[in-house]
């Protein structure tokens, strides 16, 4: 699997098809081929004629590992989804993230918009502005012993979604207590390029797609029906509507 350096970083991606270029960026605790191969996302944006390109986040994966959370602000993390476009001489893409993925595309298109064409904020909401409440309660569960000493049971879902991803425990608690997780209501309100907002229906996690979509010029939303956050993301109605708005988008 390809990687590159930069800002003395190893940020592992996969690059897979040919046409428009679309970035992937997956979400906590996952990782390319978790979120975006397995669930079939890059056979389904290859089939459509688009190349697919997916990156490890940073202490995710293949990636740099850091045990500092301020090595995990989202302006970091968006700069690395950047400088990946950088070392792929790509000066503008279609750019798709899952939750904390969706919280960096946000990101990435409120302060790079000149480099994104579309953007898809998936499995994040209004929480994108409003942030959540759980961040301690998630790292210090990833830092316990084990997962039978976890008594809450979101944090006890992440621990076990970590455990399977095969992830870094101590790079992740990291990741959740990062000091800046959210982007302002400024800035979501600045971003000027087509927004597509998905939620599954039945996702406590996000918090309400069309609150984030009211703060987003022209921004569309895309209900994932009877979908939660951890089995949205390889719904069919999702991959068809992300495609459906991606193929109309100017």
């Amino acid at each position: 699997m390809p990687s590159f350096r930069h800002d003395g970083i190893e940020i592992a991606y996969l690059d897979e098809g040919q046409g428009e270029p679309i970035v992937l960026v997956h979400g906590f605790a996952s990782n390319k081929e978790t979120n975006w191969v397995r669930s079939g996302w890059v056979e389904a944006l290859n089939d459509a004629g688009r190349r697919a390109i997916a990156l490890d986040n940073r202490g995710h994966g293949a990636s740099t590992k850091f045990y500092d959370p301020a090595d995990y602000s989202l302006e970091k993390m968006g700069g690395d989804v950047v400088a990946l476009m950088d070392h792929l001489k790509i000066d503008r893409a279609d750019v798709l993230g899952y939750s904390m993925g969706g919280r960096i595309t946000g990101l990435v298109a409120a302060a790079h918009g000149s480099r994104v064409r579309a953007a898809i904020l998936s499995g994040i909401g209004i929480r994108l502005v409003q942030g959540g409440g759980n961040a301690e309660i998630i790292a210090a569960a990833l830092e316990a012993p084990s997962r039978a000493d976890v008594k809450e049971q979101l944090a006890l879902e992440f621990r076990v979604f970590a455990e399977q991803t095969r992830s870094d425990l101590k790079a992740l608690a990291a990741c959740m207590r990062a000091p800046m997780r959210t982007i302002t209501r400024e800035q979501a309100a600045s971003i000027r390029v087509p927004v597509l907002i998905a939620t599954g229906t039945a996702d406590t996690i996000a918090g309400p797609g069309r609150s984030l979509a009211a703060l987003i010029p022209g921004a569309e939303v895309l209900d994932i029906p009877g979908r939660d956050h951890m089995r949205a993301v390889g719904d069919p109605v999702f991959k068809q509507g992300a495609l459906e708005f991606l193929a109309r988008r100017p």
